[in-house]
């Protein structure tokens, strides 16, 4: 379906959830170091519960490599730091969703390169930031909204 691509991310039970939530939507899940937690992490593996065994994380070493590897591919970048909703990207099948850590987002400089697929949600005055997890599963979703009527044909 989608690619979903956390860049160092901090916190393991939102890893966890945002895994338990790619095996339930058969997103495939990437990891960019450094993490803030070992992969091992007993939080990570209680917030993905019984998912985690079902899911392969691919661990990227860096972002530099991961950009090697996917960076001529359609990435969509989720920040608070543009105007472009996220409900009017096209989303297709495959893309990828790449979020920044929970402390401080996405890199400038990625977000500078790839402008043209920065995304943000809209929150009130009030708001700061979303928790990723709940960022993710809301992105993540208009990707398969845009792409899939039935959940049978997701699958």
């Amino acid at each position: 379906m989608v690619n979903i691509v956390l860049v160092e991310p901090k916190i393991a039970p939102n890893t966890g959830t945002i895994g338990r939530l790619c095996v339930n939507m058969g997103a495939s899940l990437h990891l960019v170091e450094p993490l803030g937690f070992e992969i091992s992490d007993t939080r990570l593996k209680r917030a993905g519960l019984d998912y985690w065994h079902k899911l392969a994380p691919t661990i990227w070493p860096s972002l530099e490599a991961f950009l090697e590897a996917h960076g001529d591919e359609r990435l969509w970048l989720a920040t608070t730091k543009t105007k472009r909703n996220y409900f009017e990207a096209d989303y297709r099948p495959g893309d990828w969703l790449v979020f920044g850590s929970e402390t401080e987002g996405l890199p400038e400089s990625l977000r500078a390169r790839y402008d043209d697929r920065c995304v943000t949600i809209p929150m009130t005055p009030e708001g700061r930031s979303l928790n990723i997890s709940i960022a993710v599963g809301i992105v993540a979703y208009e990707a398969v909204r845009q792409n899939f009527t039935t959940f049978k044909e997701m699958m």
